[in-house]
């Protein structure tokens, strides 16, 4: 079967090598894909949002699946786009339709369908414009530190901590009258703050039945130690030494069953990835978001430890069979360690040559930001390049994805050596 992939980072990079190990796969197309994606399909120059483009390739291409990867084209409604066609309905998108998406697309809502089906979260209350005076008054009753997040999409950067009143009050009134993250923000979340560890786990469901994938981790602070400003990830670890089965079993039968069985009462059908983003305090989950889409770069760390044939889980999506799809995981660990334009998370510049790509024979290579220009790999991004290990222990994987990445070299350059070593 042919098969087109949205998106152009890591997250894609990770499954067009996974997809085109698949014996299900003819061909693989990647929109826009990077310099890394060719290796396994053929890059296509569309933009992610280009509905009417990507409908024309599916259509002179005989694409028979699609699968999205970022967010974007999720809430912006790409699976409805394709249901509202007659000549590509037919066609079958992973990845949920708009009304699922806004788990992700409005913090509101998500915090909404929590309290609503009971799932375990921090206490919130949501304020826009009209209520701004009651927002500033609510946190005056509230413990510190508190959490306010913007309630739409914003980069990955609509979430703040806010240690005092004064600054909590000043961010508040930033975000919602001077609309600091634009229309993002226009209503904010007003959340408890939680303490404990933070991890991820990751569902595959067909709107019925679903399989849990394997849990990760991630470090999103840019210096190490968890110092400094927050990334999109700067690496990953699977599976979480502290999630045990335990702690697994409580995720099941707290978040994710009520997930689906929410979904399914509230009439909203779902098909695709549901990204958990949990924290455990005290031995016990409370979600702290839901995206609609796998994670970057957790994907780079979970993938590999799938050992089932991937489109064959896809199709069971499509075809809402998934359930009676065998599904194996490997019990080694993976460690991912991204390499990251130097400036990044704040100003940086692109272009510069890659070299030394050859010399990772023992990690796989995940191209997140990178071009091809006349042959020659270039940086075209803030995360460059995933570098994910697997090994019999976490710390030997750790060790070879932090020594693979120190192998390959690009003007500023920048990694962190201490992904992971917080839970050796």
């Amino acid at each position: 079967m042919n098969i087109l992939i949205i998106g152009s980072g890591g997250r894609e990079s990770a499954f067009a090598w996974k997809i085109a190990q698949s014996t299900l796969t003819d061909k693989l197309f990647i929109a826009p894909g990077n310099a890394g994606t060719s290796a396994y399909g053929e890059n296509i120059a569309l933009g992610v949002t280009d509905f009417e483009g990507i409908a024309a390739f599916v259509l002179n291409n005989d694409i028979h699946l699609v699968l999205v990867g970022p967010e974007e084209p999720l809430v912006k409604g790409i699976h409805d786009y394709f249901l509202g066609r007659d000549d590509i309905r037919h066609i079958p998108v992973i990845g949920p339709q708009q009304a699922g998406a806004q788990l992700e697309g409005s913090k509101d809502f998500s915090k909404e369908f929590m309290l609503r089906h009971n799932i375990p979260t921090a206490a919130y209350r949501s304020f826009n414009r009209d209520t701004l005076a009651d927002g500033l008054a609510y946190l005056e009753t509230q413990k510190l530190p508190i959490v306010l997040k913007a309630d739409g999409l914003a980069a990955g950067k609509g979430v703040l901590i806010c240690t005092s009143l004064e600054e909590a009050q000043a961010e508040l009134k930033a975000m919602i009258a001077d609309a600091k993250f634009g229309d993002a923000s226009s209503v904010v979340v007003i959340e408890e703050f939680l303490t404990g560890i933070e991890l991820s786990v990751f569902v595959l469901t067909d709107g019925h039945s679903y399989k849990v994938l394997p849990s990760a981790k991630d470090y999103k602070r840019v210096g190490e130690g968890d110092t400094g400003l927050n990334t999109g990830g700067m690496g990953s670890v699977s599976p979480v030494p502290f999630a045990d089965e335990a702690f697994l079993k409580k995720v099941e039968d707290r978040v994710i069953i009520p997930t689906i069985e929410g979904l399914k009462k509230d009439g909203i059908p779902y098909k695709g990835f549901i990204f958990i983003g949990l924290m455990n305090t005290n031995g016990e989950p409370y979600v702290i978001e839901y995206n609609v889409r796998m994670g970057d770069p957790e994907t780079e760390s979970v993938l590999p430890r799938i050992e089932s044939d991937l489109v064959d889980l896809l199709l069971g999506v499509a075809q809402e069979n998934l359930g009676e799809k065998s599904f194996s995981i490997s019990s080694k660990t993976a460690a991912t360690v991204v390499l990251v334009a130097g400036g990044y998370p704040g100003h940086y510049e692109n272009g510069f040559a890659i070299t030394g790509l050859e010399n990772v024979k023992e990690s796989f290579l995940f191209h997140a930001g990178t071009k091809s220009v006349n042959g020659e790999v270039q940086t075209a991004g803030g995360r460059v390049l995933a570098v994910t290990a697997m090994e019999d222990t976490l710390f030997d994987a750790l060790q070879q994805a932090t020594a693979d990445a120190g192998r390959i070299f690009f003007d500023r350059k920048y990694f962190r050596r201490d992904i992971g070593f917080d839970l050796i």
